[in-house]
């Protein structure tokens, strides 16, 4: 992350996934304006607090929203995800926006999958102003394993063990998942990115995905 990039948003469909994507990030580039929108669970009693202890750990700002997130996965419209975007975000003009995999970044979650196809189409739009924007880059081999870095990531950081044992405790101490919960296990050591430069490439990469989703 150059010294240029000063504001960052990050959008992300759970409290927790800023953390487990992309916290190590987040952590060994301080002093950027790091502003935080997790679309569900604002009215969750037990995680919504979490996200503001984790927003501090992070130094960073944040917000939330209630997007329906229940187990059946309902599936939600462009427009109603991309509305709830535009009314969350402080500014729609960033230096650097951060936020899902089209194709998630495990199988299958589709909040994750609807989220980053909502930002891509605002983006496209201009209706999301920014310079660049970051797809966190993992997968799991439909559930072979737990997610590890995509091969075509193409930004890659290997975070210290002191980077990676602070996120780690995020997640654990803050979030309170358990040793062995599946959060904790697969508190990825890497984190991998997606990067686009320009509406057109980050759009081919969307409509050539469609049919596979």
């Amino acid at each position: 992350m150059d010294s240029k990039t000063k504001t960052i948003a990050v959008i992300v469909a759970h409290p927790d996934d800023e953390t487990l994507w992309a916290g190590g990030t987040f952590l060994m580039n301080p002093g950027k304006q790091y502003f935080i929108a997790s679309l569900c669970r604002k009215n969750d009693p037990d995680r919504a607090p979490k996200f503001k202890k984790a927003l501090k750990a992070l130094g960073a700002t944040g917000i939330m929203g209630d997007l329906d997130d229940g187990s059946e996965q309902i599936p939600l419209t462009d427009e109603r995800v991309e509305t709830t975007i535009v009314d969350l975000l402080p500014a729609m003009s960033f230096d650097l926006v951060i936020t899902h995999n089209i194709y998630g970044e495990y199988t299958r979650h589709r909040r994750h999958e609807e989220i980053g196809r909502a930002v891509i189409n605002l983006w496209s739009s201009g209706r999301l102003l920014t310079r660049e924007l970051w797809a966190f880059a993992f997968e799991d081999g439909g559930r072979v394993y737990y997610p590890g870095v995509m091969k075509d990531a193409e930004l890659l950081y290997r975070l210290p063990q002191t980077v990676w044992q602070k996120k780690y405790s995020i997640i654990r101490e803050i979030y309170g998942f358990a040793e062995d919960s599946w959060e904790a296990q697969s508190t990825p050591k890497e984190e991998a990115f997606r990067r686009f430069y320009n509406t057109a490439e980050a759009k081919t990469w969307l409509d050539s995905a469609q049919n596979t989703l």
